[in-house]
Order: structure tokens, then sequence, then C-alpha cells
């Protein structure tokens, strides 16, 4: 899947469509392995229980970035090549399509759904979690690949040359990990894959926006 998306179909709209597809898949398997709507967060008072949750999970996200841009040393964070570059119409696509229709779709499928249903079931709480955090982390190795080259923040912490791309994608893929184990932790206590699937796209959407934003009116000085 992620040689599909980073290499051989980088496409933006072929992106979403793999990402669609792929959860389909995955959500067959759910049902193949016996998995209930129950099992996955996905039924009725779980997704009453997410729609509560998703609001006050996005002021959080919100808080956070507007803390970040405020205090000078958090601002490299949003000095990003990824989003700066992007017009206002790319900016829009990929935090209102893109991100919740690609990516948190078929990740929180993934790893918050069916796998950690799946191992739970057979191994306990603990279990999912840790087989799903690590294999979250490790799904971000590819798409790390080149974060200490476009982003500033990261750059600076371990050098925008290729001896940095190393230390900068085990870094990721660390934080990645931490951030697939409280995902694990909020689809817990929600019951629901909607709270981690709006955590999810908070981060990415609102980053987006933000950085995008920031460079045009906050850092352009």
């Amino acid at each position: 899947m992620n040689l599909l998306n980073n290499w051989l179909l980088p496409g933006q709209v072929a992106y979403v469509v793999v990402c669609v597809a792929a959860t389909g898949v995955l959500l067959l398997l759910a049902r193949w392995d016996g998995l209930t709507l129950a099992d996955l967060g996905l039924d009725a008072a779980g997704v009453r229980r997410g729609l509560r949750w998703a609001p006050l999970l996005a002021g959080a996200v919100l808080l956070v970035l507007v803390l970040l841009l405020a205090v000078p040393a958090g601002q490299d964070v949003f000095r990003d090549a990824r989003a700066v570059d992007l017009s206002l119409g790319q900016v829009l696509w990929r935090a209102l399509v893109r991100v919740p229709f690609g990516t948190v779709l078929l990740e929180e499928t993934a790893f918050r759904g069916v796998l950690w249903a799946m191992i739970r079931r057979r191994r306990g709480t603990a279990w999912a979690t840790a087989v799903s955090s690590v294999l979250f982390g490790l799904w971000h190795l590819m798409p790390s690949r080149g974060l200490n080259r476009s982003n500033t923040a990261v750059g600076e912490v371990f050098g925008g040359g290729s001896a940095g791309v190393v230390p900068a994608v085990a870094a990721a893929i660390v934080a990645m990990i931490a951030a697939g184990a409280v995902l694990c932790e909020l689809r817990r206590r929600s019951g629901s894959l909607l709270a981690p699937a709006a955590l999810h796209w908070a981060v990415n959407g609102f980053s987006y926006a933000f950085t995008w934003a920031a460079n045009r009116w906050w850092l352009a000085g």
C-alpha cells in the first residue's frame, strides 16, 4: 500500500481511491474474521460517543497549534515545504478530502479498527495496542524519508543533508509509535473509532491549513 501511494500511484486522486479500496478490503476481512461493528467501534452507540468526543479533540488540536504559532520557539514547526508551496485549492483538497477520506480512513480502519480488534479478541488490549502502535510507526517509514529536508524544525535537529535522513526517519517512527499508542487508548476509552479518527484528522488537516496560512500572513516577514 505504501509502495502504491508513495511510488507507483502518487497522484492526489489515485491516493484517495487506493485508500478507499483498501479500506473496503479491510472491512471484508473483518467480517470474514467475525468482527462486529461494535468490535470495530462503528456501531450506533460507538458513533454517538465518537461524535461527542470529536469537537473536544479538534478544539484541543487548534489550541496547541495556536500556542505553537504564538511562541517563537514553536514557529519553525510551521516552516514546512510540503504545505508552504500549495495553492489554496490544494490545501483545501488535502485538508478536506485527501486527509479524511485517504489517510485517516485507511489508517484508522487498519490500525485502530480491524487490526486492533482482531488482536484484542485473541490476546487482550495491551497486546492489541502494542502491536498496532509498532506497525503504525513502521508504516510511516517511507513517508518520513524527506522530513529533515522539508521541515525546518526537523532539519535543525537532525541536519538537512543526507546524513540526517536516517535519524530523522527513526525519530519519526518512534514518534508515530507513541502517537499510535495514544490513538489506541483513545479508541479504548471512547469505545468508538470516530474519536481517534477525529484527532488524526484534526492534527493532519489543521496542520496543513495552519502551515499554509502562517507562512503567508504570520511568518512572511
